[in-house]
């Protein structure tokens, strides 16, 4: 454990960078870590999809990559006589930056986070025009190429994979545990258990260390008066809930007209047609994600009051393990609901499918905790 911090302090404060590059890197697997907390409890190495690192990377460059005030985040040579990108995946992204704001307006810092946790879940994707998805494919290949740079020079004196190895199929890694959806075909780079371990225990250190050095060296590159500050601001910037869940709401309310009775996770009150919240067990501003395992019916005064932002103690999460069993149950009753929540599960945790709702509580609950646990957030 010792050994691997010392390896990601050593990326982050002392490798020589021309670019955000190996900043965004350990950024993204640190995400990833977070994500699936719970996915190497044994010590394995785990296989992280670049195309997932790469949705992050989309989240992280987007508010540098406006059309008319780009923030820059390597220098400029000029090649061939034109003057090159800063960064190569920049025409892509601000692309996609242009097609939201063309259809949403003046986008905020970020709507990157917004739309990478949107598209993650298809059946708000599928509500989201094409154009849209295919520039956000188009993004997500470019930044794809662009992280293989960082995985070869990441690690002392720009030695060639002195930390990740080459990226392979997923399949390719022995004895590697996969990030639950990975096909066994797409390109992964494999984190070691060791290291894996460190990024897990060291979560909320390691991102802000790389926001620190990030915002220095954005300083540092500019040309358009981004200072620390600014850098710093954009760089932590985090959606609030902004989609109207209702979706989901209306077919909750079916199923309560249906006899289904649901029960706040919480304080375990019955809760009626009209009269409930629609919570994120995780909230967005700690994790945005809007699938379904994670919208759960509430109390709707004590979601507004009491648990906001907040996230369970281990205590009240053993508690509510039992009625979120039943919430998942209930919703299978759904069959829009099913299908979603069965999607939305194999996405995020490596459970069989189809599995049973009493084992997706518990892994909703084990997450639930190391996220609480790695973000350090206030408790209920």
């Amino acid at each position: 454990m010792d050994i691997a911090a010392q390896v990601v302090g050593s990326i982050l404060k002392h490798d020589r960078k021309v670019n955000s590059y190996k900043l965004a890197l350990i950024r993204s697997v640190n995400d990833v870590v977070l994500s699936y907390p719970g996915l190497a409890d044994g010590g394995a190495d785990v296989a992280v999809p670049v195309s997932k690192l790469a949705q992050y990377w989309v989240a992280y460059y987007w508010p540098f990559a406006d059309r008319r005030n780009p923030i820059f985040q390597g220098p400029r040579a000029v090649r061939g006589g034109t003057l090159a990108n800063d960064v190569a995946f920049r025409p892509a992204l601000t692309n996609l930056k242009a097609i939201w704001e063309d259809r949403f307006g003046a986008s905020r810092p970020s709507d990157g986070f917004l739309l990478v946790a949107e598209l993650r879940v298809a059946r708000i994707a599928r509500s989201y025009p094409p154009e849209l998805r295919r520039s956000f494919r188009a993004a997500v290949s470019a930044i794809s190429k662009a992280i293989e740079q960082p995985i070869r020079y990441a690690g002392p004196g720009g030695a060639k994979h002195a930390v990740f190895p080459p990226t392979r199929p997923a399949a390719a890694w022995p004895g590697a545990v996969r990030v639950p959806g990975t096909s066994p075909d797409e390109a992964s780079v494999l984190v070691g258990g060791e290291l894996w371990a460190a990024f897990r225990d060291l979560s909320l250190w390691i991102e802000a260390l790389c926001v620190h050095e990030w915002s220095l060296l954005t300083k540092r590159l500019s040309s358009s008066g981004a200072d620390r500050g600014l850098a710093y601001s954009l760089l932590t910037s985090r959606p609030d809930n902004r989609r109207p869940l209702t979706w989901e709401r209306n077919h909750v309310d079916l199923l309560m007209r249906e006899g289904r009775r649901f029960v706040c996770p919480w304080t375990g009150k019955d809760l009626g047609s009209g009269r409930y919240a629609i919570d994120h067990v995780v909230p967005v501003s700690v994790y945005p994600t809007n699938e379904l395992w994670n919208l759960v019916p509430s109390d709707e005064r004590f979601n507004a009051h009491v648990k906001r932002a907040r996230m369970p103690t281990p205590e009240r999460m053993a508690e509510a393990t039992p009625q979120l069993a039943r919430t998942y149950e209930a919703y299978a009753a759904s069959f829009a609901l099913r299908g979603a929540l069965d999607s939305d599960v194999g996405e995020r945790f490596a459970l069989p499918p189809a599995s049973r709702p009493e084992a997706v509580a518990r892994a909703v609950a084990k997450t639930t905790l190391a996220i609480a646990d790695a973000r350090s957030v206030e408790r209920f």
